[in-house]
């Protein structure tokens, strides 16, 4: 089952820490996110492989964006 990713604010994007392919664990940091001058993290909700990526560094994000897909 498909389980998009997404951020909890808006920000923007600052890395992106897999890519396609990837097999990554739940909790796993996915990418990085800047919201209020400070860095946070993105982890992964579930463990998988990551499907798609729909975002790349200097990416502006709101908390409806799907930034991946894990599988």
């Amino acid at each position: 089952m498909a389980t998009p990713v997404s951020v909890p604010m808006v920000g923007k994007i600052v890395a992106v820490n897999v890519k396609v392919g990837d097999k990554i664990k739940e909790n796993d940091q996915v990418a990085t996110l800047e919201a209020m001058k400070m860095e946070m993290p993105v982890v992964a909700p579930v463990s998988g492989t990551v499907q798609e990526i729909n975002i790349k560094p200097g990416d502006e994000v709101t908390s409806d964006t799907v930034l991946m897909v894990i599988e």
